[in-house]
């Protein structure tokens, strides 16, 4: 039997209302109010409640993941409502309960999923991992995530040998000594009954942030916060009912449960993933028009190796009525040769861990190359400069909705065990990004950088990611990260750490060719006057630049008076310019 209606009744409202309004932006942004919820538990008040839709169980492919050696799962709602009801009973007969925080650490594979929906069915509160953390990470988490219970693959759990403690550890897999297996979730009950309601505002989900410039923060979701939060997500990316979305993304990061799991979902959309051991874009290209992908999410380094394979030989051949790019902006040119070779319009979008998706372009919008777009419905964005005043430029914050208007309801909770800081991020009736954005008087914003990461050159504030998206036009270059240097003349000036294609010559000659490129395309001021070739870029474990490092490094090697081999900087060949 279906559960009860009534908790989900506003959440289905609004999401009806947005689907209605998908390409009518400006209705959708006026008219759009978050459901007001007291007790919403999602995986049983939405997700059992759509799995058992009408007469007839739910039969459509909700899971379907694909791998690169040719392997196939699929899963309908109905198995997936089942299955996951199995795997809350197996867990809390070993002992997971309301409130315990369970660390969940696995790839795209099945059981994430179906344990996801049987924490979330439990109340218990999950803190994803990606497979990528080593065991000082992992100590990291046990402790600040004051962790009861851990759900691994068996090929991960010589990782908590070192790692003593009173928590539950289940293995996926081969058994492990002194783990629980997984497989004897097989043996438990189908029907699940929960153990009391669940209230909205109860907490769902623990995130550690990637932590570009410092620790990573642990960001506190609740069960309304996230899973009706990311209606804004679902309205950004366009999904409708049916859709077949691939998001490329690694389990344990938000982007993860932005897109692969609540949006879709919300949707009634099939979940579709593409898993491979070296990215071979040829195969990617091969998996979507086999599987009727409508959807297509990637970040923007998947972007760019995507665009340098014959795009256009499958423009006829693929059923995508939608992509995005996220993780960070995308550069104009991968928008303009996607655009060319599918017809489609590249849309980007912005948000944060904190937060659902806040900026997008969504569909039906008129792109404004290098804009995130406009505000999405349930969110009132505000620019404020150094001064806290509204202006054109400025951090972008949300409005709470002190004067009379909604909290944005995908917003986090705060900071867990972290009063001070979560004071600091929403002072003054504002919850602040960190992130610098401009406004147009149309209403697009366009991304500046990060507050740490926008700096002063000639006394002319800097954005890296503008310096950024101009070198990257560049034939040569692969992946760029511009930082400040001091200089004794202008305080500092604009260095690139560049990455370069395979075959090209880090050497004098390709410095002065970028160097001359980017005076054809950067005004005085902005212009690049340092470059160093580098192998690799320093990132966090979800794969952002960590510009914090690249600027540490730079000041004390200026401060030193050394210079790298692959390092040149313009006035080295202002005599051969005559």
């Amino acid at each position: 039997m279906p559960p009860t209606a009534q908790p989900a009744v506003e959440f289905t409202a609004a999401r009806d209302f947005l689907l209605a309004h998908r390409g009518d932006y400006d209705t959708a942004y006026r008219d759009f109010r978050w459901p007001v919820l007291d007790r919403f538990n999602w995986a049983v008040d939405h997700f059992d409640a759509m799995a058992c839709s009408g007469d007839e169980d739910n039969e459509a492919t909700a899971l379907h993941i694909v791998g690169q050696d040719g392997s196939e799962t699929k899963r309908s709602f109905r198995q997936m409502s089942e299955r996951s009801s199995q795997v809350a009973n197996f867990l809390r007969g070993l002992g997971v309960k309301r409130g315990d925080h369970l660390l969940l650490m696995l790839g795209n594979e099945l059981p994430l999923w179906e344990v996801m929906l049987a924490c979330f069915k439990l109340g218990a509160v999950l803190i994803p991992a990606t497979a990528l953390l080593t065991t000082d990470d992992l100590r990291d988490r046990l402790k600040r995530g004051a962790v009861r219970h851990v759900v691994t693959a068996s090929t991960q759990a010589a990782k908590f040998a070192p790692l003593p403690g009173h928590y539950t550890r289940v293995a996926i897999g081969e058994p492990v000594d002194g783990w629980q297996r997984y497989e004897d979730a097989a043996e438990a009950p189908i029907a699940f009954v929960p153990d009391g309601e669940t209230l909205a505002t109860d907490p769902l989900l623990l995130y550690f942030t990637s932590g570009t410039t410092s620790l990573p923060k642990l960001v506190l979701h609740t069960h309304q916060s996230y899973p009706v939060g990311h209606l804004s997500t679902m309205y950004w990316i366009g999904l409708r009912p049916g859709d077949v979305h691939l998001n490329i993304s690694s389990p344990g990061w938000a982007k993860h449960a932005w897109s692969c799991f609540f949006a879709p979902w919300n949707a009634g959309a099939c979940i579709f993933v593409y898993n491979y051991a070296r990215f071979d874009a040829p195969k990617l290209l091969a998996a979507l028009e086999a599987h009727r992908v409508t959807s297509l999410c990637a970040p923007p380094t998947v972007w760019r190796m995507l665009i340098q394979h014959d795009l256009a030989a499958y423009r006829d051949r693929l059923a995508l009525r939608e992509v995005i790019g996220a993780g960070e902006p995308l550069n104009p040119e991968i928008i303009e040769q996607v655009k060319a070779a599918w017809g489609l319009t590249l849309r980007d979008g912005y948000g944060q861990t904190e937060t659902t998706a806040q900026i997008g372009n969504s569909p039906g919008q008129v792109l404004k190359p290098g804009s995130m777009g406009r505000p999405l419905p349930g969110y009132r964005i505000v620019l404020l400069d150094a001064d806290d005043k509204p202006a054109d430029e400025g951090e972008v914050c949300l409005d709470l909705g002190g004067g009379g208007g909604q909290r944005p309801l995908g917003l986090m909770a705060g900071y867990q065990d972290d009063a001070g800081k979560t004071e600091q991020a929403m002072r003054s009736g504002l919850y602040r990004t960190g992130d610098v954005a401009a406004r147009d008087a149309d209403g697009h914003i366009t991304f500046v950088g990060r507050a740490d990461d926008v700096f002063k050159a000639s006394d002319y504030r800097i954005s890296p990611f503008e310096l950024e998206s101009a070198l990257i036009e560049h034939a040569a270059v692969a992946e760029v990260a511009i930082v400040p240097s001091p200089d004794a003349l202008r305080m500092a000036v604009p260095k690139a750490f560049l990455i370069l294609v395979a075959g090209a010559q880090p050497d004098a000659a390709l410095a002065q060719a970028i160097f001359a490129f980017a005076r054809e395309r950067l005004a005085p001021y902005k212009r690049v006057r340092r470059i160093e070739f580098v192998a690799e870029l320093p990132k966090t474990i979800s794969g952002k630049i960590r510009r914090v490092q690249l600027r540490t490094q730079e000041a004390e090697r200026r401060a030193a008076g050394t210079r790298s081999a692959a390092e040149f900087f313009e006035e080295d060949f202002s005599a051969l310019r005559g």
